[in-house]
Protein backbone atom coordinates (compact mmCIF):
# COMPACT_ATOMS: atom_id res chain seq x y z
CA UNK A 1 0.00 0.00 0.00
CA UNK A 2 2.87 2.34 1.02
CA UNK A 3 4.90 1.41 -2.30
CA UNK A 4 1.53 2.29 -4.68
CA UNK A 5 1.11 5.16 -2.63
CA UNK A 6 5.07 6.73 -3.16
CA UNK A 7 4.34 5.63 -6.50
CA UNK A 8 1.17 8.06 -6.94
CA UNK A 9 2.84 10.74 -5.47
CA UNK A 10 5.97 10.43 -7.97
CA UNK A 11 3.83 9.80 -10.89
CA UNK A 12 2.10 13.57 -9.96
CA UNK A 13 4.80 14.90 -9.47
CA UNK A 14 6.53 13.72 -12.57
CA UNK A 15 3.62 14.80 -15.17
CA UNK A 16 2.64 17.63 -16.56
CA UNK A 17 5.23 20.14 -18.22
CA UNK A 18 7.52 22.80 -16.18
CA UNK A 19 8.03 24.37 -19.61
CA UNK A 20 5.37 26.78 -19.51
CA UNK A 21 6.59 28.10 -16.33
CA UNK A 22 9.65 28.93 -17.38
CA UNK A 23 11.05 32.41 -16.96
CA UNK A 24 13.30 34.42 -18.78
CA UNK A 25 15.87 36.39 -17.31
CA UNK A 26 15.64 39.91 -17.71
CA UNK A 27 18.81 40.94 -19.45
CA UNK A 28 17.92 38.05 -22.04
CA UNK A 29 14.92 40.06 -22.52
CA UNK A 30 16.64 43.16 -23.57
CA UNK A 31 20.01 42.30 -25.05
CA UNK A 32 20.73 43.07 -28.79
CA UNK A 33 21.13 46.47 -30.91
CA UNK A 34 19.08 49.34 -30.71
CA UNK A 35 19.40 52.72 -33.29
CA UNK A 36 17.80 55.61 -32.86
CA UNK A 37 18.07 59.85 -31.69
CA UNK A 38 20.86 60.71 -29.50
CA UNK A 39 20.96 64.16 -27.73
CA UNK A 40 23.91 65.57 -26.04
CA UNK A 41 23.77 68.68 -23.78
CA UNK A 42 26.83 70.34 -22.73
CA UNK A 43 26.47 73.41 -20.47
CA UNK A 44 22.68 73.32 -21.61
CA UNK A 45 23.84 73.77 -25.63
CA UNK A 46 22.12 71.08 -26.87
CA UNK A 47 23.31 69.23 -29.78
CA UNK A 48 22.07 65.83 -31.68
CA UNK A 49 24.45 63.42 -32.98
CA UNK A 50 21.59 62.14 -35.36
CA UNK A 51 21.29 58.45 -35.68
CA UNK A 52 23.14 56.31 -32.95
CA UNK A 53 23.64 52.41 -32.52
CA UNK A 54 23.53 51.72 -28.38
CA UNK A 55 24.38 47.83 -28.17
CA UNK A 56 23.69 45.64 -24.79
CA UNK A 57 25.21 42.73 -23.60
CA UNK A 58 24.35 40.19 -20.73
CA UNK A 59 26.25 41.02 -18.04
CA UNK A 60 24.69 38.43 -15.87
CA UNK A 61 21.27 37.32 -15.57
CA UNK A 62 19.85 40.78 -14.00
CA UNK A 63 22.52 42.94 -15.02
CA UNK A 64 24.12 44.29 -18.87
CA UNK A 65 26.89 46.07 -20.04
CA UNK A 66 26.32 48.76 -22.60
CA UNK A 67 28.22 49.89 -25.37
CA UNK A 68 28.07 54.03 -26.01
CA UNK A 69 28.66 54.78 -29.54
CA UNK A 70 31.48 56.87 -30.56
CA UNK A 71 30.73 60.44 -30.35
CA UNK A 72 32.00 62.84 -32.27
CA UNK A 73 33.94 61.69 -35.38
CA UNK A 74 36.64 64.69 -35.92
CA UNK A 75 39.63 62.99 -35.22
CA UNK A 76 41.61 63.96 -32.24
CA UNK A 77 38.31 65.54 -30.92
CA UNK A 78 36.12 61.97 -31.12
CA UNK A 79 35.19 60.25 -28.08
CA UNK A 80 35.72 56.33 -28.85
CA UNK A 81 32.80 53.67 -27.80
CA UNK A 82 32.51 53.43 -24.40
CA UNK A 83 31.56 50.16 -22.30
CA UNK A 84 29.52 50.67 -19.21
CA UNK A 85 29.36 47.26 -17.58
CA UNK A 86 26.96 45.93 -14.77
CA UNK A 87 23.77 48.32 -15.20
CA UNK A 88 21.60 46.48 -12.82
CA UNK A 89 17.71 45.66 -14.09
CA UNK A 90 14.42 45.31 -12.33
CA UNK A 91 10.95 44.37 -13.68
CA UNK A 92 7.66 46.20 -13.09
CA UNK A 93 4.87 47.58 -15.11
CA UNK A 94 5.65 46.06 -18.44
CA UNK A 95 9.48 48.17 -18.45
CA UNK A 96 12.71 46.57 -17.47
CA UNK A 97 14.95 49.43 -15.47
CA UNK A 98 18.44 49.78 -15.34
CA UNK A 99 20.39 51.77 -13.10
CA UNK A 100 23.70 52.29 -12.00
CA UNK A 101 24.67 55.39 -10.32
CA UNK A 102 28.55 55.28 -11.51
CA UNK A 103 31.10 53.45 -13.37
CA UNK A 104 34.39 54.80 -14.38
CA UNK A 105 37.07 53.29 -17.08
CA UNK A 106 40.21 53.89 -19.38
CA UNK A 107 39.62 53.73 -23.27
CA UNK A 108 42.47 54.58 -25.97
CA UNK A 109 41.22 58.14 -27.79
CA UNK A 110 42.24 58.85 -31.10
CA UNK A 111 45.29 59.98 -30.82
CA UNK A 112 46.57 56.49 -28.92
CA UNK A 113 46.83 57.96 -25.41
CA UNK A 114 44.81 56.13 -22.61
CA UNK A 115 41.93 58.63 -21.25
CA UNK A 116 39.80 57.97 -18.45
CA UNK A 117 35.65 58.50 -18.45
CA UNK A 118 33.22 58.42 -15.95
CA UNK A 119 29.34 57.34 -16.60
CA UNK A 120 26.97 58.07 -14.13
CA UNK A 121 23.37 58.90 -13.04
CA UNK A 122 22.79 55.71 -15.95
CA UNK A 123 18.78 55.25 -16.14
CA UNK A 124 17.88 52.61 -19.22
CA UNK A 125 14.40 52.11 -19.59
CA UNK A 126 13.21 48.88 -21.99
CA UNK A 127 9.90 48.68 -23.23
CA UNK A 128 9.02 45.98 -25.65
CA UNK A 129 11.42 46.76 -28.59
CA UNK A 130 11.86 50.38 -27.60
CA UNK A 131 14.71 51.70 -25.07
CA UNK A 132 15.25 55.23 -23.13
CA UNK A 133 18.90 55.93 -22.10
CA UNK A 134 20.30 58.77 -20.08
CA UNK A 135 23.77 59.36 -18.10
CA UNK A 136 25.60 62.02 -17.83
CA UNK A 137 29.51 61.20 -19.12
CA UNK A 138 32.89 63.00 -18.16
CA UNK A 139 35.72 62.22 -20.56
CA UNK A 140 39.68 62.95 -20.39
CA UNK A 141 39.85 66.56 -18.68
CA UNK A 142 36.76 67.45 -19.59
CA UNK A 143 35.45 70.25 -17.46
CA UNK A 144 32.05 70.19 -18.06
CA UNK A 145 29.85 66.46 -17.85
CA UNK A 146 28.12 65.57 -21.33
CA UNK A 147 24.18 64.90 -20.35
CA UNK A 148 23.14 61.99 -23.16
CA UNK A 149 19.52 61.03 -24.44
CA UNK A 150 19.20 58.34 -26.36
CA UNK A 151 15.56 56.93 -27.52
CA UNK A 152 15.90 54.16 -29.51
CA UNK A 153 14.31 50.93 -31.08
CA UNK A 154 15.77 47.27 -31.37
CA UNK A 155 17.01 45.86 -34.53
Amino acid sequence: MMFAAVAVVLGMSACGSDDDDKVVALATQVIGTYEGNEIVTVMGDESSNGTATYEFAKSTDSAIDMTIPEMGGMGPMSIPKLLVKGIMLTEGNKTITGRLASFSGTVKSADGSEKAYTVSDIVVLFNEKNVVVTFSLKYGNMPFAMVTNFTGTKK
